[in-house]
C-alpha cells in the first residue's frame, strides 16, 4: 500500500500507467478501486492518480468528518507529494467539488479541470441553494433511520442516477462489507459536508481568473430537472464555457468507462 500522512488522516493512493498525470477524484462512496475500469482505458496515454478519501476503504482518520476544504486539502497534499508540475484532474460529483475548491484556494496545482455534475449548492442562484441542502441533510436523515436499502432509490432520484443501464464486462463490486461501510461513511459525514459547504471557504468570482482549464460537464442521461445538473450548467455560465457531455449519467464513469474514458481523453487533448 502506498499512503501519504495528512493532518487528521492517512491517505492510500494509486499510481498506474504512463504519461502526464491525471488525477481522478471519485463520486459518492468509491474509493480509488471504484476506477478500475476507467483506469485500464487510460493508463495507455496518462499515468492515472487515484485515492481513497479519508474514511473510506484504506484511508484512515484520526476523527470521523470532514469539510469540502478539508477534502480538498488532502488533494493538495497528495498532488504536492507525487509532483511539482501542474496536472488534469477529473472530479465526479461531490470530487468536483473537491476540485473547485482546490482550483481556487491552490491553482497552480492544476491545468484543467473536469468537473462532472458537482454537487454544489452554492453555484445555483437563490433561494435554491436552501432548497437543495435540506434535500441532502433529508436523504442522510432517512438513511439514518431507516437504513441503505430503503435510502438508496431516493438519493438515486435526486441525482438522477440510473443504474440499470451501462456497457457489458465492467468489474462486478458487491455490495460487501467494505462498500457499506463506505456508505455509511458518505452519508453520514460526506453529505453533510455537501450540504454545509457554502462560500465562507470559497471566493466564486475567483474560479474564472483562476487560471485553471475548467470544463464543466454532465451525462447525456441525466435528467435535466435534477440538482447535480443544473450545478454543471451553473458552473458552465459562470467560467464562460460549454457544458459538455458525457456518457451515461451521474455515474457515467463507473457505467460507461470506455466511452467516457474516450470522451475524456478528445476534452484533454484540445489543451
Amino acid at each position: 500500500m502506498t499512503t501519504i500522512e495528512v493532518p487528521g488522516a492517512v491517505l492510500h493512493y494509486q499510481l498506474e500507467g504512463r504519461g502526464p498525470l491525471l488525477l481522478i477524484s471519485q463520486s459518492g462512496e468509491g474509493d480509488a478501486d471504484r476506477s478500475t475500469d476507467l483506469v485500464r482505458h487510460l493508463v495507455g496515454d496518462y499515468t492515472v492518480l487515484t485515492y481513497d478519501r479519508r474514511g473510506l476503504s484504506r484511508s484512515k482518520l484520526d476523527v470521523p468528518g470532514a469539510t469540502i476544504a478539508d477534502h480538498a486539502d488532502d488533494v493538495h497534499r497528495l498532488l504536492a507529494h507525487v509532483t511539482d508540475e501542474p496536472v488534469a484532474m477529473l472530479g465526479c460529483s461531490l470530487g468536483a467539488v473537491i476540485g473547485l475548491h482546490l482550483t481556487v484556494k491552490h491553482p497552480a496545482q492544476l491545468h484543467t479541470l473536469v468537473a462532472h455534475e458537482p454537487i454544489a449548492p452554492w453555484l445555483l442562484p437563490e433561494p435554491t441553494p436552501k432548497l437543495h441542502r435540506d434535500e441532502l441533510a433529508e436523504l442522510r436523515d432517512q438513511y439514518l433511520a431507516n437504513g441503505l436499502r430503503a435510502t438508496i432509490p431516493a438519493i438515486a432520484r435526486s441525482l438522477g442516477i440510473d443504474p440499470s443501464h451501462g456497457e457489458p464486462g465492467r468489474t462486478d463490486f458487491p455490495m460487501d462489507a467494505s462498500r457499506l461501510a463506505n456508505f455509511d461513511y458518505f452519508i453520514r459525514h460526506d453529505f453533510l459536508a455537501a450540504a454545509n459547504d457554502d462560500l465562507d471557504d470559497l471566493d466564486l468570482a475567483a474560479l474564472p481568473a483562476t487560471g485553471v482549464r475548467i470544463i464543466p460537464a454532465a451525462g447525456t442521461t441525466t435528467p435535466r430537472t435534477v440538482f447535480d445538473y443544473q450545478c454543471a450548467e451553473a458552473l458552465a455560465e459562470l467560467v464562460g464555457q460549454d457544458l459538455q457531455s458525457f456518457p451515461g449519467g451521474h455515474n457515467g464513469n463507473l457505467s460507461h468507462p470506455k466511452a467516457y474514458a474516450q470522451r475524456l481523453r478528445e476534452l484533454l487533448r484540445r489543451r
